[in-house]
């Protein structure tokens, strides 16, 4: 197989509207687009009333991931992310959808939350237009959903993430004739939704409004053909435009110079959006600018290829909030590591894949008493309840709910894991690297394994811990505890047999 240089990186990003291909070479952190795609699948126009994805939404989808997977044969995954926002995030049959979508693009997708696409997208914006100390607005208005950014530096401050698209209002309000009615109450409905972050975006300030995406080029396009005068985005001009459209009835029939085709059914759900934001904001004009939610992607994608990954950040941040024991995170991770690293050897798992989820376990090693700062009684399901719900930028929403799995499963009865992980072996080493790495070190102290203990796992007979009898007798709790765990895992499929040796 023809393999790509190391650095070629590309990004696929899954709106509500457009799915995109992008393809950069990373020359020391500056960008050199080499191939892009686009295509408008109108993801979110497949959405019926109940949130379910119609079945004509996903073939679009899928032919058109086929095709982007073409493009990608050669790639490594190291050098791939692929990103899905609002429609992923909110229809009810998307896990039946997402094994057949990472088929045809052979790449695995990273379903964001809100606020994680609205850090993104300031990444990819604050890469390529330096704020030079002001304070920016990044306005981003998606197919399914808008994001609101405010930042000064390159890690925003403030992050948004609200349900108004170009699609999803464009469906709502102007499936018909558009008339004056319409239009004011689609305006009305998004000033309706901003109105909740109006008073924080307010009170943060900003210098500068940017606007990014196919919306707001598209405002900036019509605006700068009719307009010739207004080089921005400011709230007359998008009046004008709406009045326009509902003199001629329809964005069609408006007839307006320098919106393309692919625009067209979406553009007044798009404008709507964008002049409740100036109104409920005070925005009194907006530049735009071509980056973008991929440019983000690349730029966090370059990061964790130099060790400066947004997750690691993530985690100490979140140590420090639940005033965490780092020292004894780190000792629970080192063991759980040791213990993963010894079945994944044993079982042969490809290296790519082992260090995958000894990093995963890492992760989980590091945040698993943060639900102790809750409560210490049942605090591992404090701690699986906030590393599934909370926002944390870096991670994927499946990355979350990886990491909320083996915190849960760290402690307490193991019947309890059989129908979230099923079969999935590399799942269970990780929980019970996890369970032993905390039973090992809960005296909190300074603990080396003694040498030559082996974890091994045999299929269709289960887990073998090898380990030193004299070291257990030096140890009788640690014993106890071992023959403790033993018994939990004689209720699976998969028992624990403690060899002492």
């Amino acid at each position: 197989m023809t393999t790509r240089p190391a650095n070629v990186l590309a990004s696929v990003d899954l709106g509500s509207n457009s799915f995109r291909l992008q393809i950069c070479e990373n020359n020391n952190g500056q960008l050199k687009v080499i191939d892009s795609f686009k295509q408008m699948v109108r993801f979110a126009a497949g959405l019926d009333e109940q949130k379910i994805l119609s079945e004509e939404s996903q073939l679009r989808a899928i032919e058109c991931l086929a095709r982007f997977g073409e493009r990608l044969h050669g790639f490594h995954p190291e050098q791939v992310r692929v990103v899905a926002t609002n429609t992923f995030r909110v229809a009810k049959n998307i896990a039946q959808f997402i094994p057949k979508a990472e088929a045809a693009l052979g790449f695995p997708i990273d379903v964001i939350a809100g606020r994680e696409e609205a850090r993104l997208i300031y990444t990819g914006v604050v890469h390529t237009l330096p704020p030079k100390g002001e304070q920016m607005l990044v306005i981003d208005i998606g197919g399914g959903s808008t994001e609101f950014v405010i930042g000064s530096e390159l890690k925003p401050s403030h992050t948004e993430s609200l349900p108004l698209g170009c699609v999803t209002y464009s469906m709502r309000f102007f499936q018909n004739k558009i008339g004056n009615k319409d239009f004011s109450a689609a305006v009305s409905a998004a000033r309706n939704e901003i109105q909740r972050i109006a008073k924080q975006m307010k009170e943060a300030g900003w210098d500068l409004a940017v606007g990014t995406s196919g919306s707001a080029k598209s405002i900036r396009d019509v605006l700068a053909a009719e307009y010739p005068q207004d080089a921005d985005i400011t709230l007359d001009g998008m009046k004008k435009l709406a009045e326009r459209i509902i003199d001629a009835g329809s964005v069609k029939k408006a007839k307006f110079t320098d919106l393309k085709a692919e625009r067209i059914e979406v553009f007044a759900g798009g404008l709507a959006v964008m002049m409740a934001a100036f109104e409920e904001l005070g925005i009194k004009k907006m530049m735009v600018t071509e980056a973008a939610l991929r440019d983000g992607v690349f730029y966090d994608l370059i990061g964790r290829n130099l060790n400066e990954d947004m997750r690691d950040q993530t985690v100490a941040e979140f140590q420090k909030r639940y005033h965490v024991s780092t020292n004894q995170a780190e000792r629970v991770a080192n063991t759980a590591q040791i213990f993963m690293e010894s079945l994944c050897l044993a079982r042969k798992v490809p290296v790519q894949e082992a260090n995958k989820w000894k990093q995963l376990i890492n992760w989980a090693a590091r945040l698993h008493e943060i639900g102790v700062d809750i409560a210490h009684t049942g605090y591992h399901k404090h701690s699986a309840y906030i590393l599934e719900n909370a926002d944390m930028p870096g991670f994927s929403r499946k990355e979350q709910t990886t990491l909320a799995h083996l915190v849960l499963g760290h402690r307490g009865d193991t019947k309890k894991m059989n129908d979230i992980i099923g079969n999935n072996d590399i799942l269970w080493y990780a929980v019970l690297s996890l369970r032993l790495a905390a039973l090992f070190c809960r005296a909190r102290l300074p603990l080396a394994l003694p040498e030559q203990t082996q974890l091994r796992h045999e299929s269709g007979k289960g887990f073998t811990l090898k380990i030193s009898a004299e070291w257990l007798k030096q140890h009788p709790l640690i014993d106890d505890a071992l023959n403790y765990e033993s018994s939990q895992w004689q209720k699976l499929t998969a028992p624990l047999t403690i060899q002492r040796v």
